[in-house]
């Protein structure tokens, strides 16, 4: 599927706050069906969705976003795990459909898998609906251990063991994205004014 790309959009990923709740409900609410029924495994409704975004964002999840001037239009989750010493945890995956195919969910899965990694989880489990060819690539390209059964399928990386390096770069690539974000906004509110 071509799309028209704007190619002086302004493109940021992030970390997600409490604060992006609201961002994080209009995104899954403009996901079309099918994108929905992939994130969730099934059909919901706007009210699920709502609910489920006013709990999303907290101190047992990680999330991370896709924005394009500002509008967030993936989200990546990490989920499941408490404390420094996580353990498990599950992550799952959104990304609007105009903005699928472009590598975004392969950028949000890596930055997930580095999150879960430093925080003590040794395994990581993506589930997905069988038709779900996408997440299915993206895990592949992280050395995840995929299987089917009548549910779907399901995939388990084991994540290596934080070290030095992989705490440096997820403070030095949260500290980028936070420096891309003040800029792109101030940049915005300039070109408004």
């Amino acid at each position: 599927m071509t799309t028209n790309v704007n190619t002086d959009a302004q493109i940021s990923f992030r970390k997600l706050w409490a604060s992006d709740s609201a961002a994080l409900q209009a995104h899954l609410l403009r996901l079309d069906p099918e994108s929905r029924r992939m994130r969730f495994g099934t059909p919901v409704t706007d009210y699920f969705i709502e609910q489920y975004a006013q709990n999303a964002l907290g101190s047992h999840s990680i999330a991370h976003g896709y924005f394009v001037d500002g509008v967030l239009r993936g989200v990546a989750e990490l989920r499941g795990f408490r404390g420094v010493a996580g353990g498990e945890a599950e992550a799952a995956f959104s990304v609007e459909q105009t903005h699928q195919n472009r590598g975004i969910g392969t950028e949000l899965f890596g930055r997930t898998v580095l999150a879960a990694r430093n925080r003590g989880i040794s395994k990581l489990f993506v589930n997905f609906l069988s038709q779900n060819q996408r997440m299915q690539a993206i895990a592949k390209k992280f050395d995840a251990v995929v299987t089917y059964d009548s549910d779907g399928g399901h995939a388990q990386i084991e994540a290596p063991r934080a070290n030095p390096m992989s705490v440096w770069k997820e403070a030095l690539t949260d500290g980028q994205d936070l420096a891309d974000t003040v800029m792109q906004s101030h940049s915005r509110a300039l070109h408004s004014a």
